[in-house]
Formats: C-alpha cells, structure tokens, sequence
C-alpha cells in the first residue's frame, strides 16, 4: 500500500495537467463499469487506481485545487487510512446509495466551467440527476471523454476468460423458457424489444457464467431481446464454437462485444424498447436513436432471478450442508491453533478457510473476499486484510470473520465472531445483543408483498433498546451461483421502500445486524435466509423467513441472561439442525467439535 499511496500525487498532477489540456474543470470518477457492476474487472478500477481508497462503493472528484472520495460508514476507517498522505480528501457520507457529491458539484461549480464524467461507466438514473444540477447553476457536463485514459499508462485491458454454461441439474429452468416468459413480461410492458446491461441478468437469463470479474461469476456482456431472436454481445472468442452453436439452436445468436451500440443504433422505426434506468448507463441510452419510443420499467429478470424455485432452493440447501461442513472443518483448525498457540494473523485465517471450502463439491471461487477482523479491525466493517502489516490473532479479543462461496448449487456468505481467550461482560453484552436482533428478524411472519426496507427495525430494536445502532442495511439479496449482493429487495433505512422492493416467495436476503467499537471491537452475526410461505388470514399471504445457513453460533459470548425462554429455544434448535444436516459431512475431530459448540445452551 506504501508504493501506491507515494503514486497518488503524481498520478492526480498528470490528470490535473490531461483536464487542463482538455478544458475539463472538475472530473468525477464513479466505481463503475459499463454494466453498473459492484465488483469492477481492472481496466475500469480508476478510482481505486486515481486514490488508493480499495473499498467497493466510493465517487472521486478532482478539480484544479481539490481531491476527495465520498463514500459511506462501511468504509470511513478504511478509507482514513488508505487516503492518509495522498493528497484526496475523505468524503463522508450517509450511505452508499447517496448522491452528496452532486449537490458538492452544484455548489462549487461556477458557471461556465465543464465537468466531465465518462458516459459509458455513468449510470443514467445519476447522469439525469447531475444535468439537472448542473444546468441550474450554468456548467456544463461533459460526458464524451474517458479523461482517465489520457494518464492511465498500461492500463489493463478487458478480461478474456472463456464463457461457460451453468448446467442442469443446477440450472433447473432452461434459457428457452426463461426467453419466454421474458418475452411475456416484455407484451404486457408493451415493449417490442429490450435491453439488459447489468452482468447477473445475463448470466441468468442465458444459464451462462464466466470469470471476468472477482468472486461473481459473470462475463462483460450486453443482451438484445426481441420477439425473435435475441443477441448477447461478448467480446470475440470468449464463447466456444459449439456453445455458440447451441445458444444459436435456442434462438440466441452471438455478437462482438463492441457492437451492441450499433445494434441499439439500428433499432426499427416501429420499436418499443424496455430498458431499467437503474440498471443501464448514459452512454447505452445515448446510443437508442430518438424515433424509437422507450419505456423505462425494473427488468423482468431482476424480479425473476431473485425468487428462486423450489428446486433451486434444494441445491440452495445441499451446498449450505457442503458449505456448513467446511466451516465445521475449519473452525475445528481454528480453535485447536489458537489452543497451542500457533503464530497466526489474520490473513492467514481466509487463507485456511478458503482452502477447507475448496475441498467441497461444488464450490469454484469465493463469492467476496474473506473479512477476518481481529479485535479493533473487526470494527472495520469492510476490512481486507493484507498479507503485510495484519494482525496477529492471540491473547484476549472477538475475531470476526465474514465470509462465502460460490458453488454450482448457490451462493454462500455467513458471518460469526468467536471469542479468543477471555471473553468480557461488556464483550458477551454486545454479542448478545446483536444476536437478539438476529433472533427477532429470523422468526418475523410479515404480508406477502411487504416492502423489504421495513423489516429493517425488527432486527434494530433489541440494539435500539440498550442505544447501539450500526451504520449498515440489515440484509440484501443473494444470487444463485451468481452475485452475492443482488436486488431487488434489500433490508436496510436507506433504501426507499418503492413497489419493486416487495417480498415475494423465494427471495434469499441476508440476516446481518451488528455492533461496531471503533478501536475495540466488531461483532456481526449473518445468516441467510429463505422466503416461504407463512400461511393466509382474511388480511391475505403471509411469509416467514428459513433460515439455510448451518454454522454454529459460539455460545461462549452469549450473556444467557439477556436471552428469554423463547430465544434459547430458537438457538438450541437452530444448532440442532446445523447438527443433523452437517454430521453426516464430517467426521473426526470437526465432528467432536461441531457437537460441543452445537450443545444446548
């Protein structure tokens, strides 16, 4: 990290020198690509490149005597540190959907003066809301230049890895009939055709995966859907010749990446095209010429992938039984380690736990990358620990480790702290709490078609009661064998609760409330969840969480007597059934350990 942060201030005065050459007064840098992804292939990782801040969500704006990144309570401590002798400014703001460095332009922008962003990587719903901003105050927004390629020497290029199909029985609904009931949904919109940008609709829509970016297994790609056929542009040679033949067969034909432009350019005078503004950038619209009439509505896939069948919910369960095993495996390493006192850091904690999730079946690659946090770092809500300069786990103090994995059979992310050595009352406190919250979210019964966001307080109110609160949602989608974070409902105060945010059956959101002590301690509890059906009253459907994360919760941070009769039930079940459905997986000493930290409390 030394070598880059000493890079900032050089690389920040040749962009100063690139925007002066090129008229350009204040340049925005979003954590974006042309697809809106969350994790970014390297060749559009600018803003990390541009200020050394590593955290997934973060704006960069830079202008002849100013540099800062905004970005959200996830990531203050992280970015602190990372921004620390470069030169750019910390930004903070409330959360991560917020839009403050807009109104940071409108402000400090004179009229007359340009800011550029580059199109393709802007998102339209932000390009909208910074031409709106921008012209009341009389500057311009510039959105044809790619400024950052001006300075950025050997900046990587697009990701080549090969395309490859997600096969039954792990892809139970074939692309035809996932097309057709897409091209459903598109008559009843009114639109003639539709385009998707964002890689996990693809992806599921087509029953293809790739490896173009880090821990989701998705591939750069644009789609074209009309009543006949449909086009998926990916990059050339990166779809084989026979599976290009079979998607042919299914009416899906292959086409160079780059021309998906041209192909929205071509679009027939008659066309009615569906596209989801949150989802799409400034320079795709741009490309949609003026006589075809748009309409702008959430894509059907986003809907239909995130409420998962019944037999995927199966594979969901076998690989959380696979995935619980290996946690097994190597929570039973961990305590033996910390027990003789093996010199371990924290990197080395995600290092060992990735190795006992490779020997599963199933499972190709992490789904994020692994947060073991030791004591103060645990408070970091996203840290990343560094082969250099982590800390070493011994003595007294809470580990928090956040992980998960990809498998065939679903998607796995699962958090837990574990006491090392003396556990505190104020420690076991915390612990409790948090888990409390957890508890109360897991047993919730709420209406079909409730808005996600407001089950937010549920996991919040046992924290609230003792005045504690955390800086983060309480829960977002999950994908199957596909993006660990996916919409479109999600469990937090700042996401607005609007129709598409719905719970509807089959939806898998994450349970993840916590406690966070700057300089002392993190302590989160995770697990997933599984929307089911809870019965029907005069007052309509009614659902309720199940709960498919099998890793047992340590007891030894527990204060019993925070916990009512009904919790202690709740607990002594759920390790009763992460006892039954691991067992069978291991044997040996993680079969003795699983059975002493799954005894009831």
């Amino acid at each position: 990290m030394e070598d880059s942060t000493n890079q900032v201030p050089a690389r920040l005065s040749a962009l100063r020198k690139a925007m002066q050459r090129l008229g350009v007064d204040a340049l925005l840098v979003p954590s974006a690509d042309p697809h809106l992804s969350e994790y970014l292939p390297a060749r559009f990782q600018g803003r990390e490149w541009l200020s050394n801040f590593t955290g997934s969500v973060g704006t960069f704006i830079i202008t002849a005597d100013f540099a800062g990144v905004w970005t959200d309570g996830r990531y203050w401590t992280q970015a602190e540190s990372e921004l620390a002798g470069t030169g750019v400014q910390l930004m903070k703001i409330s959360s991560g959907a917020s839009v403050q460095y807009v109104d940071w332009l409108a402000e400090n922008m004179r009229a007359g003066q340009t800011v550029a962003v580059d199109g393709a990587v802007l998102g339209l719903s932000i390009a909208r809301l910074l031409q709106a901003a921008l012209s009341a105050t009389g500057v311009q927004l510039r959105t044809d230049l790619d400024v950052l390629d001006e300075v950025w020497t050997n900046r990587p290029s697009l990701p080549t890895e090969q395309v490859y199909e997600h096969l039954p029985p792990y892809a139970p609904k074939g692309r035809g009939t996932k097309l057709a009931e897409l091209r459903a949904d598109m008559a009843r919109l009114g639109a003639t055709h539709h385009v998707i940008s964002t890689l996990d609709d693809i992806a599921w829509l087509f029953n293809l995966r790739g490896s173009d970016v880090n821990f989701n297994p998705i591939f750069l790609s644009h789609a074209l859907i009309d009543a006949g056929q449909a086009q998926v542009f990916v990059a050339e040679g990166k779809v084989a010749a026979d599976l290009a033949g079979e998607l042919a067969a299914d009416g899906i034909h292959v086409r160079p990446y780059e021309q998906a432009a041209a192909a929205l350019a071509a679009l027939p005078e008659d066309a009615v095209l569906l596209l989801d503004p949150r989802r799409i950038t400034y320079g795709t619209r741009q490309a949609v010429p003026d006589h075809v009439r748009v309409i702008e509505a959430v894509n059907p896939t986003t809907f239909a992938k995130a409420r998962k069948t019944e037999a995927e919910a199966d594979h969901i369960r076998a690989t959380m039984e696979q995935d619980g095993a290996a946690l097994a495996e190597f929570f039973c390493w961990l305590e033996g380690a910390l027990n003789r006192r093996e010199p371990l850091n924290e990197y080395e904690v995600g290092e060992h736990l990735l190795g006992f999730r490779k020997r599963r079946p199933g499972f190709i690659s992490p789904s994020f990358g692994t947060i073991a946090g030791f004591r103060a770092n645990g408070a970091i809500m996203h840290y990343r620990a560094s082969e250099k300069g982590c800390a070493q786990i011994g003595g007294d103090g809470l580990l928090l480790i956040d992980s998960g994995g990809q498998y065939v059979g679903g998607t796995t992310d699962v958090t837990r702290v574990i006491g090392v050595g003396t556990i505190t009352p104020e420690q076991k406190r915390d612990f409790t709490l948090v888990l409390k919250g957890m508890m109360a979210l897991s047993v919730a019964h709420f209406p079909r078609g409730c808005k996600s966001p407001m089950l937010d307080a549920i996991a919040r109110a046992p924290l609230w009661a003792a005045g504690i609160d955390f800086g983060h949602g309480t829960g977002h989608g999950v994908g199957y064998f596909l993006n660990v974070h996916e919409g479109p409902q999600s469990i937090s105060p700042s996401t607005p609760p609007e129709p598409h945010t719905a719970m509807e059956p089959g939806m898998i959101t994450s349970n993840e409330p916590g406690v966070y002590r700057p300089g002392k301690r993190g302590i989160r509890i995770e697990n997933l969840v599984l929307n089911v059906p809870a019965g029907s009253t005069e007052f309509g459907e009614f659902l309720r969480f199940e709960t498919l994360t099998l890793c047992p919760i340590d007891t030894r941070c527990i204060d019993r007597s925070l916990l009512r009769a009904d919790e202690i039930e709740w607990l002594n079940n759920y390790h009763s059934m992460v006892k039954a459905r691991v067992s069978p997986l291991i044997s040996g000493d993680a079969l003795a350990w699983l059975e002493k930290r799954t005894a009831f409390l």
